[in-house]
């Protein structure tokens, strides 16, 4: 008996889960949706999934596990039309970068006997230096090595939680078990300011005194600086992104108007000392941490017991009796 896992965005993360679980096809049913239908077949084509769906509701309502691969800004929508969809017993993931504010829209929308785990995932490291974006980015072994961050809210039974756990070790995966607010406060630094940096960058230089000419002379640091612009979120979902978020987004643009009033202090003094050792030491965290990434060997740094991983069998196994209500003596004498 398969069951069925649907994927609600076929960009990279959607895209990418439904190719990590082709090689279980005996056991799953991988079901796919995407606003752009044409996104949505290519990812069949791609191997990714074994269905195409456009109606939402059909996509949803036989699933046992619901994907959220959306961007931040059509996360509340579809919140709205798969909730009531939802059978009973079903887990609903999301991977969205912003987890406290759908937590609470998710308390809100789903039905009860319905779940919601948040699961933002990173990426394998070899991949870090890729600069391709949506479904043409996507791999099987994306987060082969990478580490999933998992938020699970009071009240989610604790074999949702333990669903959601084996099916980032099914990915590849470590997981991360992590306080919404702390997840939010990272992806903020991690994700979202980056490119918060290179719009302002943009906007500090293009069509500004002088760009006529300095269009002509901007070479790789501008383009690989800017090119975060546009890569990971269109322009609604990065302002979704940075208003759901905006408490610790202005803390760490405050944190960031701060290091450089010390630069242009330096500069200003011309201290050659002072502005060397500022940058040594950010390069060399940068190598450190880029080595770090690079092993993924999170499991030994941090001392911790090896998990043991599951079958895909046992796995799939266990999906298909969540949620099911055990039964009664009467219908166990029948």
């Amino acid at each position: 008996m398969t069951v069925q896992i649907t994927i609600l965005g076929m960009g990279q993360i959607g895209t990418s889960i439904g190719l990590a679980l082709a090689e279980h096809k005996e056991l799953v049913l991988r079901v796919g949706h995407d606003k752009d239908i044409r996104i949505a077949n290519q990812a069949k084509q791609m191997g990714a999934l074994d269905r195409v769906d456009i109606n939402i509701p059909h996509a949803v309502e036989e699933a046992g596990l619901v994907v959220l691969a959306l961007p931040l800004d059509q996360v509340h929508q579809m919140l709205e039309v798969v909730g009531p969809c939802m059978k009973q017993g079903a887990v609903l993931i999301n991977a969205s970068p912003v987890q406290q504010s759908v937590l609470g829209w998710a308390k809100e929308l789903l039905p009860a006997g319905r779940y919601y785990i948040g699961l933002t995932p990173v990426i394998n490291p070899v991949y870090l230096n890729e600069y391709q974006s949506g479904i043409e980015a996507a791999r099987a072994d994306l987060f082969k090595n990478g580490l999933v961050a998992i938020v699970s809210p009071s009240g989610v039974p604790s074999e949702a939680i333990k669903l959601a756990t084996d099916f980032s070790h099914l990915l590849g995966a470590d997981h991360l078990f992590i306080d919404p607010l702390e997840v939010d406060s990272l992806m903020a630094a991690v994700h979202t300011l980056p490119q918060l940096l290179a719009e302002a960058l943009l906007e500090a230089t293009v069509d500004q005194p002088g760009w006529r000419e300095g269009r002509k002379l901007a070479g790789r640091p501008y383009a690989q600086v800017t090119g975060l612009s546009g890569q990971f979120s269109n322009p609604q979902a990065l302002a979704s992104e940075a208003l759901e978020n905006r408490e610790h987004i202005i803390r760490l643009i405050d944190s960031i108007n701060a290091r450089l009033a010390e630069l242009r202090n330096e500069l200003y003094e011309q201290d050659a000392e002072a502005l060397t050792k500022r940058f040594t030491a950010a390069r060399q965290g940068r190598e450190r941490w880029l080595l770090e990434r690079l092993r993924a060997d999170w499991v030994a740094e941090e001392t911790a017991p090896p998990v043991e991983l599951p079958s895909a069998k046992e796995f799939f196994s266990r999906m298909i009796g969540f949620g099911r209500k055990p039964k009664s003596k009467t219908d166990k004498d029948n």
